[in-house]
């Protein structure tokens, strides 16, 4: 059985009661389930993990970034959400596999009245998908793919996903958000890649980031959580800043 590393809240938002003592055993997982909590409305929620020096990734891979405390909240905003949005270029360079919960977290879904499992979403103008990668095949909740008019599948892969074709010649972004609302997945956790982050902040799509800052300095060559097209900056104010013993920083900005 793995240590857990206490988190600990630094800077609550001000709109919630004073915060408790510090204690050393840190948020209690119903606390901090609390200050991630599901909205009333729809909401695209993103998450990343990145370096002290902006590095998205070691050796290629998001994974020699995170520690303990961000897999315990990454496995938290899965279990809140209706829907995973994920590039398809991350879902094979990642090696996804089935989006699936344990059981406490499928009760705590069943006794909200959400369905088991959330749904994989993978965005793919190309749809260079494999049919047989576990996070299609192995799928508790058959996935969907966002994709366009023009991209044709390769065999097998309509067996396995549900083709959403939203845009003539590229991926409608906006109108595919508003098709998976519409199949009831109105809260979408987004966690990347890079480039599917750039292209929803610049059609100003974006109403939540969830980062984690990992103490580690990756040093040059990786590229930073976000990439594409140049856009105009967005301001989002801070929620909740909350910190680990292990040095890692988790950072909560949202709208209003």
């Amino acid at each position: 059985m793995s240590v857990r590393t206490a988190i600990h809240r630094l800077l609550p938002p001000p709109e919630v009661d004073p915060p408790s003592p510090r204690t050393a055993d840190g948020l209690s997982q119903t606390e901090l389930t609390t200050l991630y909590e599901r909205t009333d409305g729809p909401r695209l929620r993103m998450n990343f993990v990145a370096s002290l020096d902006g590095a998205v990734s070691v050796d290629g891979l998001s994974e020699g970034l995170s520690g303990e405390p961000d897999k315990r909240v990454f496995r938290l905003l899965r279990m809140l959400c209706d829907g995973l949005l994920v590039a398809a270029g991350t879902v094979r360079e990642e090696g996804y596999r089935a989006l699936r919960l344990d059981e406490r977290r499928r009760a705590w879904r069943t006794e909200r009245g959400l369905p088991a499992y959330p749904t994989l979403v993978v965005v793919s103008g190309s749809l260079a998908l494999d049919p047989g990668q576990a996070a299609f095949a192995d799928a508790p909740v058959r996935p969907i793919v966002l994709t366009h008019d023009a991209a044709v599948p390769p065999p097998g892969l309509t067996d396995v996903v549900d083709l959403l074709r939203c845009g003539t010649d590229r991926v409608d972004l906006a109108a595919g958000l508003v098709e998976l609302r519409r199949r009831g997945l109105g809260q979408v956790l987004c966690e990347g890649g890079p480039r599917l982050f750039g292209a929803l902040t610049a059609a100003d799509l974006v109403d939540e980031v969830c980062l984690t800052v990992s103490p580690l300095l990756a040093g040059p060559g990786a590229g930073r959580i976000t990439a594409g097209e140049e856009t105009l900056p967005r301001r989002l104010p801070l929620r909740h800043v909350l910190g680990a013993d292990d040095g890692t920083l988790l950072l909560r900005y949202a709208r209003d």
